[in-house]
């Protein structure tokens, strides 16, 4: 099988290989640029525009500098942990869905359409889908994520959150065909199909007998965790009762969980990205359940 080249984003480099005391080691991020093909000019341009967003701080020059994340940057990894958690509980039917249909409907004026753009984009972002204007519906209980938005934006007075299991779009009322008109699983599934073909081939070396330096590891991680991220992204994360079978996103996310069981057995480097430590806890059940 083919080992496709991945895409991955600057930015996402970075955020990737911080550690847990919330540095970057600029050596470490240019050698594996490096390997993903990345030039040293393309990485500097990164790094200016994260320190200038207030993202990153910055100390000494060239490949001896550090980064140093700041708290709202290294904040930002947990809700996509716990999402990537409560992927894996559905994969094992932990969290069977209770008929319940979550919506959240808000009213923000024009003066404050930043607040409304921001809004709108987080409640995609958290797997909703748009009804009519300034109504979404999502099937997992989002609201803490959607009042932690809302008041962060200034926009907590204007949302209105509630639940239903009488959702009707025309004459579609069965829930699984629900989810089929507003959410494009096939677009969804074909992002995992790639996921799953991707990490076949990392896999393979990683389970294998060669030796894969420090930043042979960390490039694997970084591309697995970009694949995943690009695949779960669009991905509301209905409840199995929701989706077609077999869903292809099970699948993929049991082949991620053993590569990132290998990753683990292999990188012991206690200064390792925080990015290895989150991904091993989820995935390690999940990777005993897939094998065992």
């Amino acid at each position: 099988m083919t080992d496709d080249h991945i895409e991955i984003p600057t930015r996402m480099l970075v955020h990737a290989l911080i550690r847990e005391d919330g540095t970057v080691d600029a050596d470490e991020l240019y050698t594996v640029a490096t390997t993903l093909g990345m030039s040293d000019q393309q990485v500097r341009l990164c790094i200016k525009r994260l320190v200038a967003e207030g993202r990153f701080t910055h100390e000494g020059r060239g490949r001896k500098a550090q980064l140093h994340a700041t708290v709202d940057t290294t904040r930002a990894l947990a809700p996509n942990a716990d999402f990537l958690r409560h992927a894996f509980r559905q994969d094992a039917g932990l969290a069977p869905w209770d008929g319940a249909w979550h919506l959240a409907a808000f009213a923000v004026p024009e003066a404050a359409r930043t607040a409304r753009d921001s809004l709108r984009d987080t409640l995609l972002h958290l797997g909703g889908a748009p009804l009519q204007g300034g109504l979404y519906v999502c099937a997992n209980a989002w609201e803490p994520y959607v009042e932690d938005a809302a008041r962060r934006l200034g926009a907590h007075d204007a949302l209105t959150l509630l639940t239903t299991t009488d959702l009707r779009r025309g004459g579609t009322q069965e829930p699984a065909e629900l989810a089929g008109l507003l959410w494009p699983l096939q677009e969804i599934a074909d992002r995992y199909h790639r996921l799953h073909r991707l990490a076949q081939p990392r896999l393979v070396r990683l389970t294998g007998p060669a030796e894969l330096s420090p930043s042979a590891l960390l490039t694997i991680a970084v591309e697995l965790a970009a694949e995943l991220t690009r695949a779960m992204e669009p991905d509301p994360l209905l409840p199995p009762q929701l989706l077609p079978r077999p869903w292809p996103g099970t699948r993929a996310r049991e082949l991620v969980a053993r590569c990132w069981a290998a990753l683990h057995e292999r990188q012991h480097d206690e200064s390792r990205p925080v990015l290895f430590r989150l991904y091993a806890d989820i995935t390690r059940e999940a990777a005993a359940r897939a094998t065992g």
